[in-house]
This record gives structure tokens, sequence and C-alpha cells, in this order.
């Protein structure tokens, strides 16, 4: 009987232990917009963590539509309780979500219990993470604005140093004598897709050192000095238009095929065309290129960023359960100490130790453009800023047709500050 009892004993002390077990692992539900490469790379990621992590925590993934509909059903699921565990967001729609209350707070302790810090990222990345001294999200990456370049052509013609960089860059004239070295003949000496010119505008307005949104001082170019130089860096697409540097009109597949077709040495766009150039490389179908940092045309480097990062969304009505919010902390810390394969898709790290690693440094044309990432000007903080958001439809509105000519820059310019200062 004896034997029984402590057999008995010994088979409950182990089902209590597997039970438990079951028990103490986390079911992170996660919420994403990532599509194409994007998403392909993201899905790796989570595969790798819920390998690593099996009976621990595992991420319970689900891909939404980008854009005004992501951010529409978070905020309406988080308002009822019913939202993910963690999200991605955009760093530039962060003031937007706090003023909504969809974002919860991440603390110092939240960080630390992960072992991350503020110092563990990039300045810039921090500072578009917080709104009025108060942290809604973790920086994962920047993604930016950069220029390709064509280095046959280039190197043709004297432009490259011993590493195959560009040279003499620098310098609104310098620049714009080696478009024009560049132009004529049916070539252009740079592809500037019209609706994203704005994005070059913003750089350029960033150079000149401009302040685009001041709440306390009167909100959108608070000042005739900023509006005049967001006058000025439209004059300077503008006239790449004009002298015949870039064509009036040519939407992005067009400006595209433009500098893979060997028509214009130059093309100025986002960072996340760089699985689509390195594809076309590796079959045979690119010439040799490369990427860096935009242009110093004016005072300082600045180049339009945005970043991707890690939120935590205020579900109303659900009890704080601190087991699961470090569980969430953990995938978000993952995340970011992996994120050398995220920067496969062209994208800047956001976490120093990997973005400053050997690892790092060795892949190209990565590491030749990531000093954008402590220059970057994000969108200001406003609840007019980020995707799909009233501020992106100014620069359609405006900001792009005056580089064609459709509208006066210095009008364009007023239009835009009078229009955004109308929605606040």
């Amino acid at each position: 009987m004896k034997m029984n009892l402590k057999r008995l004993a010994l088979i409950s002390t182990a089902f209590v232990s597997l039970t438990g077990a079951v028990a103490a692992q986390q079911n992170v539900v996660w919420w994403d917009f990532l599509a194409g490469g994007d998403g392909i790379r993201m899905k790796a990621l989570i595969d790798g963590f819920n390998a690593e992590h099996s009976g621990e925590i595992q991420i319970q993934a689900t891909t939404l539509e980008w854009g005004t509909p992501f951010y529409t059903k978070l905020q309406t699921s988080a308002a009822i309780g019913e939202g993910p565990d963690i999200a991605t967001y955009h760093l530039s729609r962060i003031p937007l979500a706090v003023d909504s209350g969809t974002l919860s707070e991440i603390s110092d302790d939240d960080l630390a219990g992960a072992g991350i810090s503020d110092a563990d990222f990039t300045e810039a990345a921090v500072q578009a993470a917080s709104v009025d001294g108060t942290r809604y999200a973790v920086p994962f990456d920047q993604h930016g604005l950069i220029l390709y370049y064509n280095k046959d052509m280039l190197g043709e013609a004297g432009l490259l140093d011993e590493n195959g960089l560009p040279t003499g860059l620098d310098g609104l004239e310098n620049f714009d004598a080696i478009l024009a070295q560049f132009s004529g003949d049916g070539k252009y000496g740079v592809s500037t897709p019209t609706g994203d010119r704005y994005r070059t505008i913003y750089s350029l307005f960033g150079q000149q050192g401009g302040t685009m949104f001041d709440e306390a001082a009167g909100g959108f170019f608070p000042t005739d000095e900023d509006l005049s130089k967001l006058t000025t860096a439209i004059e300077v697409v503008k006239g790449w238009v004009d002298k015949g540097y870039t064509p009036v009109q040519v939407e992005s597949p067009a400006a595209l095929a433009l500098f893979t077709s060997g028509q214009a040495p130059f093309f100025i766009m986002g960072n996340w065309e760089i699985p689509t150039f390195v594809d076309l490389h590796a079959k045979g179908e690119l010439f040799e290129w490369g990427a860096v940092e935009l242009p110093t045309l004016f005072e300082t480097k600045a180049a339009w960023s945005d970043s991707h990062a890690f939120v935590i969304p205020a579900n109303a009505g659900k009890e704080n359960d601190p087991e699961k919010r470090a569980a969430v902390m953990k995938v978000i810390a993952w995340m970011d100490q992996h994120s050398l394969d995220w920067a496969g898709a062209g994208h800047i790290p956001a976490f120093n130790a990997v973005r400053e690693s050997a690892e790092f440094q060795a892949l190209k044309p990565q590491s030749d453009y990531a000093g954008f990432a402590d220059t970057a000007v994000f969108d200001p903080r406003t609840i007019l800023a980020g995707p799909a958001a009233p501020l992106g439809d100014a620069w359609s509105n405006f900001i792009n047709p005056a580089t064609t000519g459709e509208i006066d820059p210095a009008d364009a310019a007023e239009q835009m500050r009078d229009d955004l200062n109308s929605q606040l």
C-alpha cells in the first residue's frame, strides 16, 4: 500500500511539473504590416525566435494591410481590449497614436528587464519614439532617403575614389555641375520619382536647419525664414526639372527603369530598393552599382527618415500581466539583437551593437550609407505626421506639383503651411 501511495505521489508531482511547464509558455499575439521582402525576412526572424524559445515564448503572428487599414484596426481593437500584445509601427505616427490612447508607455524598467536601454539605440530614433518625454516605442530600424549610383558611369567620369565611392558631390553647385555633365541626348543626371520628391525636399530643408513644426511658436513653418528654406528646397528640385537634369513627370517604376537602364547615373530613393538591385545584379542584369548618403548640398548633413518600431497596445480593460509583458519585452530585445538579418532589406539597424558590428560593416552597400541614421530628419512631433496621414497629403497636394511647374514654389510652401495649420 505504501508503495502505491509513493508511486501515486511521484506521478502527481510529474503531472504538476508537466502542466506547470505548459502553463509557463507565453503566447505573444503579434500584428505587423510587412509584405513583400520585408514580410519574408520578418517571418524568418519570427520562426527563428519561436524555435529558440520553444516551450517558453511563442509568437503568434498576423500580417495586416499596410497604411490606414492597419492603424485604424489597431486603434479600434485596442479601444475594446482586443488588440495584440505587440505590433510594428512607424515612429512618425507615434504622436497620433498617443493622442488616440492606442499605445502603452514602455518604461525604463520594461527595457531593463529585457537587458536593453535607450543607450543601445540611435539618438534620433530614441527621440522619435517618445512624446513629451514618455517612451511609447522601441526602435527596430531606420529607413531613409539615399543616393544610388552607377559605378561604371561615375568611374568613366573620374568621380570614384579608390574604394569605389563617389567623390565631389557635396555642395549645390558641385552637384548641379555633375548632373549637367550627364544630362542631354535622352539621358538625365538623376532619376527622381515625381511622387517621392517631397522626401528630397524635406531632406534639403533639414540640411538648411529648417524647423517644420513648433507648436509653441505657431505650428507649421513657424517663421518666414522656415518658409523661405522650404521654398529654396523646392526650387532646387524644380531646377533639376527645368534644366533637364531629371524628367518632369516620372513615377516610381519608370524612375527605377531610368536608372537600371543606364539612362541616369544617380537615383534618389529610399533604401527599401536595395533588394531589387541585389537581385538584378545577381542575375547579371545590372551594372556595378552602389549607394551612399545623400550629398550635403547645404550647411549640414540631413536625410528624410522614418523607423519601423515595436509598440505595446494599451488594450482597454485588460489587467496588467507582468509575465506577459516581460515576454513581449524579451521578443523586442531579441528582434533588435538579431536585426542584422533585417538589414538585408536595406534598412539600417537602430540597435547600435548590430550597426557597429564587423558583420554589418562588411554588408555593402548598407554600411556605406549607414551614417544617415545619426543625421536623420524624422517627421515633426505632431498628430498630423506619418504614413497615411495629413502631412503626406500636403506634400502630395502642394510640394510635388511645385517641382513640375504646376504651382509656384513660394505659393506651394505657403499653401502647405496654411493647410496643415488649419488642421491643428
